[in-house]
């Protein structure tokens, strides 16, 4: 009994932070969302029909969901391979420590400096357009940040950012398998796939959980980036969550922005619970079945 009650005594202070500045608040948040605009008299569903109906929310959702659909498998898929290639060959090299650390560099930079040199780079008389004119000998005058390829220039911006703390947490997750089940593998005359479908992504499981939270969790925070090269009213195709929310702060659109954090919150909890919800029960069937 007192090693059920120890964790949670440890816990406790940290859940009453959290229930105290975030889940109070938040059970206001689904209470005015109910509300008119005085949060006087009650409307019922009348605040999240404007949402639903609200052309805005609905391009900013799909550009977010486009966003996290693209970038969170890129960003997971690169940084593992950046750490599959550091933890093996790589890491005998004397420049391992080299390459990590030029990784790990972009976090360090600050946003504004960092969307000053890519404005550099993307902007009409930048870098890039220099090369490409050099390069084809025609004359490139494209906005990188304000055209249709806005959305590549802020999935590299965020891959550019984050693939490094990424790398850093895959190459945690892969010291602590054993080398010896690899060379046990090794010796059944299992190959380089093999080994990896069959040792390296199992014993992965719960770094993976990791990285994709924190992934998730960091791509809401390239709105610094997309407001700092793109301003306030940035391409349709990279209007986000974030400068909707944004502007309807500036006309104090409490409604709106009460019952669209309701809907996205509903949209992350649920299937996360489901889920949640399927693995225990296809892990008490494979108890059961033992």
């Amino acid at each position: 009994m007192r090693k059920k009650i120890t964790p949670w005594l440890f816990l406790a202070p940290s859940l009453l932070g959290v229930i105290g500045f975030m889940g109070i608040p938040f059970l206001d948040v689904i209470r005015r969302s109910f509300l008119d605009v005085m949060g006087r008299s009650f409307v019922g569903a009348a605040n999240y029909q404007a949402v639903w109906r609200n052309e805005a929310f609905l391009l900013a959702a799909g550009n977010t969901l486009r966003f996290l659909a693209v970038c969170i498998p890129l960003l997971m898929a690169v940084s593992l391979g950046l750490a599959l290639l550091l933890a093996g060959k790589a890491k005998e090299a004397r420049d391992y420590g080299i390459i990590r650390t030029t990784m790990v560099l972009p976090l360090a930079v600050p946003a504004a400096s960092m969307v000053l040199i890519w404005k550099m780079v993307l902007c009409r008389d930048g870098v890039l357009n220099q090369w490409l004119s050099g390069l084809t000998g025609e004359l490139w005058d494209t906005d990188w940040a304000f055209s249709g390829h806005a959305f590549p220039v802020l999935t590299a911006t965020y891959l550019w950012k984050h693939t490094g703390y990424d790398m850093i947490l895959w190459l945690a997750g892969l010291a602590g398998i054993p080398d010896e089940m690899y060379e046990a593998a090794r010796i059944d005359g299992a190959g380089a796939m093999a080994r990896f479908r069959y040792i390296t992504v199992p014993c992965l499981a719960g770094t993976f959980c990791l990285v994709g939270i924190l992934s998730v969790v960091n791509s809401f925070r390239v709105y610094r980036e997309a407001y700092l090269l793109a301003g306030p009213y940035p391409d349709a195709s990279i209007y986000l969550i974030p400068h909707l929310f944004a502007h309807w702060f500036l006309n104090l659109d409490i409604q709106k922005m009460t019952a669209a954090a309701v809907i996205i919150t509903a949209a992350f909890l649920i299937p996360g619970g489901l889920g949640w919800l399927l693995a225990r029960i296809l892990s008490a069937g494979e108890r059961k079945g033992e």
